[in-house]
């Protein structure tokens, strides 16, 4: 313990550098992930093929490959196309960081366009037939009644996919992003010691718990009407 509480006075800036980077990725990834997924998963529960294919084999690819590879593949794959280095686009996705986020948004919004798409199938048709018969159009029904609903359905499935999210940040350091496990892994490798992954391990378990809770309070807050 008193190892660690050294560790923590000594490189507790970077570390906390570090788990900024970390919750940068985590709050980016889920905002952009959850807007991509909504579309994604109205999509998927189409009738109509031409919407609902491209959505399954998107939905397919990313879950059907590990996020590592995705990770390798956006920033070590990218970088070999010479015209995409020479536009503007570079800019955006040509960064390690940048390269993380874009994995882990497209790699989360495919697992809960899953979840919504669940949540979708899930809502009761009688709330449906209800909307209908005041005379709300089918894109209103979609929009304003089912979206909804299976949002608060699928809520606490949402909330794992966060907290999983949080751990798969980690991932990012394969690429030389200094995110909290890139830290700590750099303070191991000089001081030649675990100290600093174990330290950094309490602190994804501090975030984790946090984290949780206040997912509870927005899952509640989203289904009080339940209650």
């Amino acid at each position: 313990m008193d190892e660690l509480l050294s560790l923590l006075h000594q490189s507790g800036s970077e570390l906390l550098a570090g788990l900024w980077t970390s919750l940068e990725l985590l709050v980016c990834s889920c905002l952009l992930g959850f807007l991509l997924a909504v579309p994604l998963a109205v999509a998927r529960s189409s009738p109509s093929s031409w919407m609902a294919t491209p959505s399954r084999m998107f939905m397919n690819l990313f879950r059907g490959t590990p996020l590592l590879v995705q990770i390798f593949v956006l920033y070590y794959g990218l970088a070999q196309f010479a015209w995409l280095r020479d536009s503007p686009l570079w800019l955006l996705i040509g960064g390690s960081f940048s390269c993380a986020l874009l994995a882990l948004t497209l790699n989360l919004a495919a697992y809960m366009a899953e979840d919504i798409r669940g949540g979708i199938n899930g809502v009761p048709a009688g709330e449906k037939e209800a909307a209908a018969s005041f005379g709300m159009s089918r894109f209103m029904i979609t929009w304003f009644i089912v979206v909804p609903r299976a949002i608060g359905i699928v809520a606490p499935t949402l909330g794992n996919e966060v907290i999983l999210q949080l751990k798969s940040t980690a991932l990012a350091s394969t690429i030389t992003v200094l995110d909290l496990t890139g830290v700590a892994r750099r303070l191991s490798i000089q001081a030649y010691t675990t100290d600093a992954l174990l330290l950094a391990g309490l602190i994804y378990v501090g975030v984790t718990a946090l984290l949780s809770s206040l997912l509870k309070l927005g899952e509640n807050r989203l289904n009080r009407h339940l209650r």
